[in-house]
């Protein structure tokens, strides 16, 4: 039962955004009583904090399980960056928006949402270190992963204004080609 909560929750996320995802709407989506709903989560901020932790392993674990898929030799980069495209212009990425900008002004969500981001911050950084065989002890190549996520991160939100994606694709295959001749010095 908790965890259709935390999915329909997710899914209202995407859908109707934070302001239009209620917990009476979050209870009819997971087909649970408004009873059993205030039972797990007795506020929507209860919900949305769990929903957000949930949104954090979930992106976590699709991230890792694409990783395991990705090709080796030449076109490794170009895969790493069209994993992390499609990751950040994904409907678990849109909810995951929805809080960010939730969060910007309530703050008890902030509290919770902030540290959540921060730790999935690094371990999508470290996953991406890995994908890429980067050497961060080389100067720049830090820099180099941060970039690229911050990148791909800003593709994806303008993904959610509109279809964006063949675009996002030739600036992923020419970043591909700066990575690939920068992290070699």
């Amino acid at each position: 039962m908790r965890a259709r909560l935390l999915e329909a929750t997710v899914e209202l996320l995407v859908e109707r955004g934070f302001a239009g995802t209620s917990t009476t709407l979050v209870s009819e989506r997971a087909g649970v009583s408004r009873g059993a709903q205030l039972h797990h989560f007795p506020t929507k901020n209860d919900l949305v904090v769990a929903a957000v932790e949930h949104l954090a392993q979930r992106r976590g674990d699709e991230l890792g399980e694409a990783a395991t898929r990705l090709p080796e030799g030449q076109r490794r980069t170009r895969a790493v960056l069209e994993m992390l495209g499609d990751h950040f212009s994904s409907p678990v990425f849109s909810a995951a928006l929805e809080l960010w900008v939730a969060a910007r002004t309530d703050e008890a969500l902030r509290a919770a949402v902030g540290p959540l981001e921060q730790r999935v911050g690094r371990e999508t950084h470290r996953l991406t270190v890995t994908a890429l065989g980067a050497d961060e002890s080389k100067p720049g190549v830090r820099e180099l992963v941060q970039a690229t996520l911050d990148l791909v991160r800003g593709l994806g939100l303008a993904s959610t204004i509109s279809d964006d994606s063949a675009r996002r694709r030739r600036i992923l295959r020419e970043w591909a080609d700066v990575l690939d001749k920068e992290m070699v010095r």
